[in-house]
């Protein structure tokens, strides 16, 4: 699969041993074993940093999300009573409420319109 890739096969030109290999090319061949070794663990260690950094970081957003969802919730069920105090009001007898607040809303209005005006 190397030589598909550009890898130069270069053949041992040295006297074979009893092993059919010599001496100093196995020990050579050895050292590159134990080199690409090394080198693998040193990439398999850092695989595993990152690994572990990206499940501690998922576990942490994961939290995140549940607390912001468990906020949206109390703040969608506090919302809705909210609205549904407003629709009873709106629906009683007395018309006079919804005037009151009116006025009220304008004259906070008013007031913060004075204030950013007399800056």
């Amino acid at each position: 699969m190397r030589r598909s890739q550009g890898y130069a096969y270069q053949p041992l030109t040295q006297d074979p041993g009893p092993s059919g290999l010599g001496n100093s090319s196995h020990d050579a061949l050895e050292e590159e074993n134990e080199r690409m070794a090394d080198e693998l663990r040193g990439k398999i260690g850092a695989l595993k940093s990152l690994t572990i950094d990206i499940g501690n970081e998922v576990r942490y957003q994961d939290k995140m999300l549940r607390g912001i969802d468990e906020d949206m919730d109390r703040t969608g069920g506090f919302m809705s009573n909210t609205i549904s105090r407003v629709v009873r009001l709106g629906k009683g007898g007395h018309r006079n409420h919804m005037c009151y607040m009116f006025l009220f809303v304008m004259f906070v209005f008013f007031i913060l319109f004075l204030i950013l005006k007399l800056r």
